[in-house]
């Protein structure tokens, strides 16, 4: 992130890149349940535009704020040491209320009540994996994209989350804040508020393993002495 802006004006650039990704997300899942009942196409209908708005957001809004938009990654940059401490939490309430705010225009702009608890159950063991193997894999494209690809990252992210809407079960949500903001919409992207805490624990446990890997396999190596 750059030095040339403050945390409020981070802040902002986390809060709005976060409800843009969130009602991207559910708008783009209301529209494909409204032109189609072909379950395969709705979830095509969500993955395209959740992979494109991804490479635009993070494009234009990571020189602000580094475009984190899941406290996961704002975690693993805080273990990292290039997120200080005092400003995470501040990141992470950001992210989930711009992303709460997100479903709540999605909603409104297709006449809906502006939130609804979702019915969509997503738990069990295989959504849980589904949401550590999507979330590792999320973290190590950033890590090993900023090491050797830096200017690739937006494509880098788009990419992946687009085939791992695909490659998952539970169809790659891999960010917390988004998650939460899912439980307020009881549309084709929703998730049960009770089954929230699940995907959250995964999600970070998963980024803080990922890191671990990444800080280890992207150390350089030793010179040998003389």
């Amino acid at each position: 992130m750059s030095a040339l802006f403050n945390l409020p004006r981070r802040l902002v650039a986390e809060g709005l890149g976060t409800a843009i990704l969130v009602a991207t997300v559910v708008g783009s899942g209301i529209m494909a349940t409204t032109l189609t009942k072909d379950v395969g196409l709705q979830l095509l209908a969500n993955t395209l535009p959740t992979g494109a708005i991804l490479v635009v957001l993070i494009s234009c809004l990571g020189p602000i704020s580094g475009a984190h938009f899941n406290p996961a990654v704002s975690l693993v940059f805080v273990m990292r040491s290039e997120l200080p401490k005092s400003e995470a939490l501040f990141y992470a309430v950001s992210q989930i209320g711009g992303g709460i705010a997100g479903t709540c225009l999605a909603h409104l702009m297709f006449d809906l009540p502006i939130m609804t608890a979702s019915t969509h159950i997503r738990a069990g063991h295989a959504q849980w994996l589904s949401e550590g193997v999507a979330t590792f894999g999320l973290v190590l494209t950033i890590l090993a994209g900023l090491r050797f690809q830096s200017h690739a990252i937006p494509w880098l992210v788009g990419l992946y989350i687009t085939a791992a809407y695909w490659f998952t079960a539970s169809t790659s949500f891999a960010n917390p804040a988004v998650t939460i903001a899912r439980a307020f919409t009881d549309s084709f992207s929703g998730i049960r508020p009770a089954d929230v805490g699940g995907f959250v624990i995964m999600q970070c446990v998963a980024a803080l393993a990922a890191w671990c890997l990444m800080h280890w396999l992207l150390m350089p190596a030793r010179q040998p002495n003389g």
